[in-house]
C-alpha cells in the first residue's frame, strides 16, 4: 500500500558554508588576549579546523531538509488518523455483524 510518504533512508551530508566557519574562527581569534595576538593566524586556522570538525560531528541537517521531513511527518500523522478511523469503523461493523449472528 502506498502511503505517499517519502522517507529519507540516508541523510544527505550537509556542508556548512566555509565562509561562516572562517568568519567564526576569525572572530574567536580576534577575541584572544593581546599577549597571544602574535599567534592569531595560527589560532584562526586551529579554530577553523576545530569548528569544522565539531559541526561535522553534529550531523546537522539544513533547514530545508528539516522542513521537508516535518511536512512528511504531518502528512503521515494525518493518514494514520484516517486509517485508524477507518479501522475503528470496520471493527464496529464486524462486531455488529457478529452480534446479529448470535
Amino acid at each position: 500500500m502506498d502511503w505517499g510518504v517519502n522517507a529519507v533512508e540516508a541523510k544527505p551530508e550537509v556542508k556548512l558554508d566555509a565562509k561562516f566557519v572562517e568568519d567564526l574562527a576569525r572572530k574567536l581569534a580576534a577575541n584572544v588576549p593581546g599577549s597571544v595576538r602574535a599567534l592569531q593566524a595560527d589560532l584562526e586556522r586551529n579554530f577553523e579546523a576545530l569548528l569544522g570538525s565539531t559541526f561535522e560531528k553534529l550531523q546537522l541537517v539544513t533547514r530545508e531538509e528539516f522542513d521537508v521531513q516535518r511536512r512528511v511527518l504531518e502528512r503521515t500523522r494525518e493518514k494514520l488518523t484516517r486509517v485508524e478511523a477507518e479501522l475503528e469503523a470496520l471493527e464496529s461493523r464486524v462486531a455488529g455483524r457478529a452480534a446479529n449472528q448470535i
